[in-house]
């Protein structure tokens, strides 16, 4: 139905301005309801800006996805929006090269509509009926590739045509993308060339007969063999070229979506069995987007999208960055490797991280200034970084940096230096982080930096730490958008009346929470309890102390029992170990009852641990048969239990260890793709290795060595 008087986007857009962002000072804190309080249960909090109401929107217009974009689209029509790097002609990269907005929206009703056309042509099956008003029959779309602008625009594309689409993550093993295809009967896979032959694979051998169409990102120039292939095996193939200029000589309107139109099954890495896929609507989507915008508005930001774009975390910041204007800028190679150059080139001005990469920017910061040979640049430096740990430690009910008219220059070159001289703030989220390297990197690179949390479920973050909190650590209160409380573990030790804080596993309700999990009923229902709390599985802790702010310090059943009767919880011990020390990538740790101590499987840093034994002349083999000789094994153990400090108890800490590199493999099936442990498949697959450690002892106990 149509309003009698409707607002144009020009006084939307203003009204907004007047609004936007909310004062950090108004969100910074959370309330308990009174009287929420129950046995078992801790109160509910809401933010403090309006705690009578959760927020699902940001404007009565602005209900989908697909208007948030056509709402941004009036506006930015001109804006540069997604680019990637020119290959030169010695095939080293060049500039970025972009597409404007009016281009890809073009190409997206191209698309969109050629879409339609090759299902509807297609001899092997799928005839949909459809009308301008959307009353047709759904089905769902594959995106299976690396991130580029193909994939955006894949995106935009469902939005605008109604589409529900899911992911294939490129690393993942061919046992679960054949599960994804199967359990959503998907009759279309839009993928990166090099994706095809696997994918026939896959039909061939599975029997996935509603598999009809394959696009391919890449032209199919010369692939004749590809297509042949294809058409034997009952698949019509072609190239996202071709289909757009199907789509253009036969148009069809878009098909807008409501808000309860299904955007997304985010299909979660699942750590103990097949993944669940998470269905989010567009109600769910713009809920984060209105929590996204009461954080931060304003002008346009460059963008590079780096992390995988079938995780939600960077599904929702394209999403967020694509109706705001934003000129997404995308890598070069596949690999972290070409990421610092490919950033020197396109000069974003956001760059939303993970753990491992700040703390890989620690140490390579730290290399250049406080621990620097040259003992007039480390005085410099560390003078400089002092300085500026102490500005940031001080109240800042704003959120704005605070200046050092001396130090800033000194600190802005050095951000420069390194290739991030236009970057303004950085986000960081996926797992959990040492505050100490929040600190450092915040006050070496003069930057903000914001934690945040969120899950597939929760379509990504819905609250977020403040960009220069003088005690990082937190992730800030619960957001607008959503409501907390938590429940009592008892077997773990953690209640809602704890003395330092109610701790207990995070209950969330609100409108950016899923509903459902795809064709699951059982998982659905055990993930909610029956008034209507998602149960995260994440612990938590609330500091009432510092606003409310919540502390995430554990997962629910990740422990088990030593022989005096201790419980360990492996996952926080892990993360310790993992933020204390720029030694360790990965680690496994492991126990049991029979035991009195732990073991672990640890990956080490090559190039750190050649540094610190001095050795450069060995080749892996060499190089793993030192590091786990028993003298350098303990000698290196004592280092990283030492760098824990009094943070764990003694049965807490590792006793014996296998050190390697890079032993935690998604390949291996040992890891997710979002790097989370596959706790019972490393325990089969380093059953051997886990024998030997507690057959040869406590290393740290052996006083021979």
């Amino acid at each position: 139905m149509s309003s009698l008087v409707q607002e144009s986007p020009e006084e939307i857009l203003e009204l907004l301005k007047k609004k936007l962002p909310i004062p950090s000072r108004l969100t910074s804190t959370a309330i308990e309801l009174s009287n929420t309080s129950t046995d078992g249960y801790s109160s509910i909090y809401r933010n403090s800006y309006d705690p009578s109401k959760l927020y699902s929107k940001l404007h009565p217009s602005l209900t989908t996805l697909y208007e948030f974009f056509e709402f941004g689209y009036h506006f930015n029509s001109k804006n540069k929006a997604l680019g990637i790097r020119e290959v030169l002609n010695d095939g080293k990269f060049g500039d970025y090269i972009w597409q404007d907005y009016k281009t890809i929206r073009e190409r997206r009703n191209n698309f969109g509509s050629g879409i339609f056309y090759v299902l509807e042509n297609n001899p092997f099956g799928a005839k949909f009926n459809y009308d301008p008003f959307g009353n047709y029959k759904s089905f769902v779309l594959a995106i299976f590739s690396h991130n580029r602008p193909e994939w955006a625009l894949t995106d935009l594309t469902c939005i605008a045509y109604s589409i529900t689409n899911t992911a294939l993550y490129d690393t993942l093993g061919a046992d679960t993308s054949r599960y994804i295809l199967a359990l959503t009967e998907a009759p279309i896979v839009v993928c990166s060339k090099e994706k095809i032959k696997p994918l026939i694979e896959l039909k061939r051998n599975h029997n996935l007969n509603n598999l009809i169409v394959i696009v391919s990102m890449d032209d199919l120039d010369n692939s004749n063999d590809l297509y042949k292939l294809a058409e034997k095996n009952k698949i019509k193939l072609y190239d996202q070229r071709t289909v757009e200029e199907f789509g253009k000589s036969k148009p069809l309107n878009p098909i807008p979506p409501t808000s309860e139109t299904t955007f997304t099954i985010s299909f979660t890495s699942g750590t103990t069995a097949a993944p669940k896929g998470v269905v989010l609507t567009h109600g769910n989507a713009v809920s984060g987007l209105c929590w996204r915008f009461s954080r931060t508005f304003g002008e346009p930001d460059i963008i590079m999208s780096f992390l995988p774009m079938a995780h939600i975390y960077e599904r929702a910041n394209a999403q967020f960055y694509l109706c705001n204007g934003a000129s997404i800028g995308y890598p070069s190679g596949r690999t972290p490797l070409t990421l610092f150059d490919d950033v020197k080139v396109l000069k974003p001005t956001v760059l939303a991280t993970v753990p491992r990469m700040l703390n890989k920017l620690e140490s390579t910061i730290k290399s250049l200034t406080i621990n620097n040979p040259d003992p007039k640049i480390r005085q410099t430096f560390t003078k400089a970084i002092s300085e500026k740990l102490k500005l940031h430690s001080q109240p800042n009910i704003d959120d704005n940096n605070s200046p050092h008219i001396d130090y800033d220059p000194l600190l802005n070159s050095l951000r420069e230096k390194i290739g991030m001289g236009s970057i303004k703030t950085m986000t960081t989220g996926s797992s959990p982080i040492d505050p100490r390297t929040i600190k450092f990197v915040k006050a070496a690179l003069n930057v903000g930096i914001s934690n945040g949390y969120g899950s597939t479920e929760s379509f990504a973050g819905f609250l977020s730490s403040f960009k220069f909190d003088p005690e990082p650590g937190s992730i800030g209160p619960i957001g607008i958008t959503t409501e907390c409380r938590l429940t009592d573990i008892p077997s773990m030790n953690y209640t809602s009346k704890d003395i330092e804080g109610p701790r207990g596993e995070l209950l969330l309700r609100g409108p950016q929470i899923f509903k459902e999990y795809y064709k699951d009923a059982k998982a659905t229902s055990e993930a909610f309890d029956e008034f209507g709390w998602f149960h995260t599985g994440d612990v938590a802790r609330i500091d009432s102390k510092k606003g409310n702010h919540i502390y995430i310090i554990d997962r629910v059943k990740n422990f088990f029992k030593l022989a005096q009767g201790e419980f360990v919880s492996p996952e926080k011990i892990e993360n310790l170990y993992l933020s204390s020390n720029p030694l360790i990538q990965q680690i496994f740790i492991h126990g049991n009852s029979l035991e009195s101590y732990l073991v672990g499987i640890i990956g080490l840093d090559p190039e750190l641990i050649k540094e610190k034994f001095k050795i450069n002349n060995l080749n892996q083999i060499e190089f793993l048969k030192f590091l786990n000789e028993p003298k350098n094994k303990k000698q290196i153990l004592i280092e990283l239990n030492s760098s824990i400090g009094d943070s764990l108890q003694g049965f807490e800490k590792l006793h014996n260890v296998e050190f390697n590199i890079n032993p935690l493999t998604v390949e291996e099936n040992l890891i997710t793709p979002t790097f989370k442990i596959k706790r019972p498949n490393c325990i089969k697959f380093f059953e051997n290795n886990l024998k030997k450690l507690y057959g040869e002892g406590s290393i740290l106990r052996n006083e021979k060595l």
